[in-house]
């Protein structure tokens, strides 16, 4: 096939797309360049409004782009995804077509690559723009939704791939894909990432899903039980509460997430889970294009920036009892922090003056 193609979208560019751009040119400025080549799936995803850039679900790109400076965006998209993607998927560019096994790195000289400008283009997704909250707050209820519905649902007999077969499909008939999903029954409760397994739910579960639409990413956490709760989970849960109250009170624009992650180490010991228990599990961090973006870590000086959306997953084992709390929030300049995940038909409790989601309790 011709490496040239006259093939063009036929999808129009999201009303943010401008202000995308001019967060380009401003790192086309500080590198002294005229056009930059992104190739990540969330340099791609965040520019041009959401496409599913990849086939296998997190598999690579079939497709990179080249942005000028004068805001032409030229993609080179493999011969076998280039009529979808423009027909479907990619707003707002001109195509060049390769061959299937064609190169997507290749660059002409003097262009930025995306691997060189990385913090900077993390930093410029990570403030959202209106369209961008939009979506993500719409999502942010379906997939609240979802996880009510699917564990509402559930029974002791369950199994963990059951459950975790049927959060799959609700997060598919919202017409977003599964990036994440994990059960854990009673019998493993103390696994931090439990892959499901063929386990009877039991007495007690979490379901943990992160659901990817127009790009974005929503991560929520749910727990259910089918008995009577004891008095030890329902403090540990009660204390966890607390230690993600006070991440969300440290996650304040323009701190580093060094420095947040020092508050939640602090905020750990203070509620009896010891010095050390952050060292068991990440905590999350920034979220959006990614899952995590990044994933906060000791000696990290990313910013947090108002306006961008966070996914802490605050993780403990204590006396037997595992715990987890986590939703999506977006984070604003006034240090007001607003849920995308959260769901009235599910049951809260008030933490903070801020409503957090309980134990369903299907007993």
């Amino acid at each position: 096939m011709s490496p040239t193609t006259s093939l063009r979208s036929r999808i129009a560019p999201s009303p943010d797309r401008p202000r995308k751009h001019a967060r380009l040119v401003e790192i086309l400025d500080a590198h002294g360049a005229d056009r930059i080549l992104l190739t990540g799936t969330e340099a791609l995803a965040w520019y041009f409004d959401g496409p599913r850039t990849a086939v296998p679900l997190g598999g690579a790109p079939v497709f990179s782009a080249t942005v000028h400076r004068d805001g032409t965006a030229v993609v080179t998209a493999l011969a076998n995804e280039a009529e979808r993607l423009a027909h479907e998927e990619i707003a707002g560019a001109e195509f060049r077509v390769i061959d299937w096994f064609g190169d997507l790195q290749a660059a002409d000289p003097g262009t930025l690559r995306e691997t060189d400008a990385t913090a900077e283009l993390r930093a410029a997704r990570a403030s959202l723009l209106p369209f961008e909250r939009e979506r993500y707050a719409a999502l942010g209820r379906d997939m609240a939704a979802a996880l009510t519905r699917v564990l509402s649902a559930a029974t002791p007999r369950t199994t963990e791939r059951e459950l975790a077969g049927a959060l799959s499909r609700a997060i598919y008939e919202a017409g977003a894909e599964p990036a994440v999903t994990l059960v854990a029954g009673a019998s493993r409760a103390h696994v931090q990432h439990p892959l499901p397994t063929d386990a009877a739910l039991g007495d007690r579960a979490m379901g943990v899903a992160t659901g990817r639409r127009h790009g974005l990413h929503v991560s929520v956490t749910r727990w259910v039980r089918f008995a009577p709760e004891d008095s030890a989970t329902r403090d540990a849960e009660r204390r966890l509460l607390e230690v993600e109250a006070d991440v969300w009170a440290a996650t304040v624009p323009g701190r580093t997430l060094d420095d947040v992650l020092g508050d939640i180490r602090a905020a750990y010991a203070r509620q009896g889970f010891g010095p050390d228990a952050w060292l068991r599990h990440h905590q999350g961090g920034p979220t959006g294009y990614n899952g995590r973006d990044p994933k906060a870590a000791p000696g990290s000086t990313d910013l947090v920036r108002a306006g961008q959306a966070f996914a802490w997953n605050p993780w403990a084992h204590a006396d037997g009892v595992g715990v987890k709390t986590e939703d999506t929030v977006i984070v604003d300049g006034d240090g007001s922090v607003t849920a995308l995940s959260a769901d009235p038909a599910w049951p809260t409790l008030d933490v903070r003056g801020i409503a957090r989601p309980a134990t369903l309790d299907l007993s």
